[in-house]
């Protein structure tokens, strides 16, 4: 039998524009950062931006953005607060800071009731913060979602360039676009990137150097506003245009 509830999934998605999954292939590399200061950009430059914490055994974003006190409204579903010009949606509105300790279909059962419940209305943009890797909640937003595409961050290190390798080799073999890759946390120019993955055909976006001044700004979007690492993942997305 056929889940009912994947049906109103698509409902609730069909009125946003751009869906964008920030993934990597490691745990570490400053993933939910991305996904949350790129949700502030987006905000910030004018569009209507959501952003949905999907990383369930690890919720960041809400701690990044200084999000708290703030809950959704009930009506025939569940009405994301507004904050800072961003729509958000975590599970910590059902667990709380508790440990939420799932398996495969506890796992798949909340990605798809969050998906379902969750009315976005009219958006330009939402941002998915996934967990890391190639896991089953991220099949399973494959599988739920169909017009997205990744944003895939990593940092300059052979581990990590070669675990996001294996993702991206997984994601063009389903046919998922690939915006391109985000280099995070950089120290210096190095070709280690471009070089690791020439043969793949995915374009790298560009690359924020390592900002120690991030953690000060942690929890403060006016700060977060001030960084380097802000101006420079800004730069990327919008001074091109």
């Amino acid at each position: 039998m056929i889940d009912p509830r994947l049906h109103i999934i698509g409902k609730r998605l069909e009125n946003i524009k751009k869906i964008i999954a920030v993934s990597g292939g490691k745990g570490g590399i400053g993933k939910s950062t991305v996904a949350s200061v790129l949700a502030l950009c987006m905000a910030k430059n004018g569009y209507r931006t959501g952003l949905l914490d999907l990383d369930l055994s690890g919720p960041s974003t809400h701690i990044i953005l200084g999000i708290e006190g703030v809950y959704p409204e009930e009506d025939k579903g569940l009405i994301p607060p507004e904050i800072d010009g961003i729509k958000y949606m975590s599970i910590i509105y059902f667990a709380g800071n508790n440990p939420s300790p799932l398996r495969g279909r506890d796992i798949s059962n909340i990605i798809i009731e969050l998906l379902t419940i969750t009315i976005w209305g009219q958006l330009d943009v939402l941002i998915l913060d996934m967990p890391p890797g190639i896991s089953d909640s991220i099949l399973d937003v494959i599988r739920l979602i169909k017009k997205m595409e990744f944003l895939v961050v990593t940092i300059p290190s052979k581990v990590a360039i070669g675990v996001m390798t294996k993702e991206l080799k997984i994601l063009t073999e389903l046919s998922i676009p690939v915006m391109g890759v985000l280099e995070n946390m950089r120290k210096k120019e190095s070709p280690l990137l471009s070089d690791m993955i020439d043969d793949l055909s995915i374009p790298i976006l560009g690359a924020i150097d390592l900002d120690r001044a991030i953690e000060g700004a942690t929890g403060n979007v006016d700060k977060l506003t001030e960084t380097a690492f802000f101006k420079q993942l800004n730069d990327i997305f919008f001074k091109k245009q």
